[in-house]
C-alpha cells in the first residue's frame, strides 16, 4: 500500500489515481479515503488526478495514541502534498476534512493550491461559546465521546442509520449498503483517534484561518444537516472567506456527497472549470 511517514513517525496511507490537475480529498470523521469513492471515480474519468489519504488513526493509517488535532491533521496533509510534489491542486474537504483543508491552507500557504471546496464542513466553530452563541453545547460532543467509549460498534451503526444521511427523516429510504460501508470504514480506524477527534472537530476555531485564505473557495452545505447545523457553519464561513461562494442545498443531509453524489459532483466540476 502507498504510504508516507510523517516527521513524528506516523504512516499515512493514500490513493493516487490518474493524471492531470490534482484534486486532493480530505474525509470526514471517523471515516477513510474510501468515503470519496463516488467523487474519485467521477473525476479520474474526467481527466483529473485524484488523491485521498486516510487521516492519522483512521482507515489504513497508523493507529497512534496522540496527535489527533488540527495542527497534526494539516501537517500530515502537507506531508502528502509535498511527497507527491503537487502543484495547482484543488482541495476538497467534507465535514472534519473541511476543517483540515482550511487549516492546511492557512498554516502551510497557497503555493501548491489553486482553489478549494468545503462540504458540510465544521468551520468556523462548532461548539457554543460566548463568541459563538449559535454553536452546539459542549455537552453534545461529550455525549458523542461517551457513546463511542460505551460501544463504538453500536454508535457507528446508529449514526449512519439515522442523522448522518438523513435516514431518520419521514419518507427517507435508508440504504443498508451505505450504512454498512460507513460502519466498516469507522471500525477500521482507532478508537482513541476517533475519541480525540471529536474534540478536534468541535472545539477548533477556524475563524482566523478562513480570513487568511486568498484562493477561491466553494462552500457547499445542506440545510437539513443534522450533524453540522447549517446556520452556524456555511454562511458564516462564506462571509469570512475573501473569495467564498456559498451554495445551499435544500433538504440535503450531512452525508450529501454519498446520497446526492450526482448533484455534488456536477457542481464541483463546474467550480473546478471556472
Amino acid at each position: 500500500m502507498p504510504t508516507i511517514t510523517t516527521k513524528d513517525g506516523v504512516e499515512i496511507f493514500y490513493k493516487d489515481w490518474g493524471s492531470g490537475q490534482p484534486i486532493v480529498f480530505s474525509h470526514g470523521w471517523p471515516l477513510s479515503a474510501d468515503d470519496w469513492d463516488a467523487q474519485m471515480i467521477f473525476f479520474v474519468t474526467r481527466g483529473y488526478r485524484v488523491i485521498a489519504h486516510d487521516r492519522r488513526g483512521h482507515g489504513r493509517s497508523s493507529q497512534v495514541a496522540d496527535g489527533h488535532d488540527m495542527d497534526h491533521y494539516a501537517d500530515d496533509l502537507a506531508a502528502v502534498t509535498a511527497h507527491l510534489d503537487l502543484k495547482n491542486a484543488i482541495h476538497v474537504g467534507h465535514s472534519t476534512g473541511g476543517g483540515e483543508v482550511v487549516h492546511y491552507i492557512a498554516r502551510h500557504g497557497e503555493s501548491r493550491v489553486a482553489k478549494a471546496a468545503i462540504l458540510s464542513a465544521v468551520p468556523p466553530l462548532m461548539v457554543q461559546t460566548p463568541a459563538n452563541p449559535g454553536g452546539l453545547p459542549k455537552s453534545v460532543f461529550d455525549g458523542l465521546q461517551a457513546a463511542l467509549a460505551a460501544s463504538r460498534t453500536d454508535f457507528y451503526r446508529d449514526l449512519p442509520a439515522g442523522p448522518f444521511y438523513g435516514y431518520n427523516r419521514p419518507g427517507a429510504k435508508p440504504s443498508e449498503a451505505v450504512i454498512q460501508n460507513w460502519w466498516r470504514q469507522g471500525m477500521m480506524g482507532g478508537a482513541k483517534a476517533h475519541y480525540d477527534g471529536i474534540v478536534a472537530f468541535s472545539q477548533t476555531d477556524f475563524t482566523e484561518d478562513l480570513k487568511k485564505i486568498n484562493v477561491p473557495v466553494l462552500v457547499m452545505h445542506g440545510d437539513d444537516d443534522q450533524i453540522v447545523p447549517y446556520a452556524d457553519s456555511a454562511p458564516l464561513s462564506a462571509k469570512l472567506l475573501k473569495k467564498g461562494t456559498l451554495k445551499t442545498y435544500k433538504g440535503f443531509p450531512h452525508g450529501m456527497p454519498t446520497t446526492h453524489a450526482e448533484t455534488i459532483n456536477a457542481d464541483l466540476l463546474a467550480f473546478f472549470k471556472e
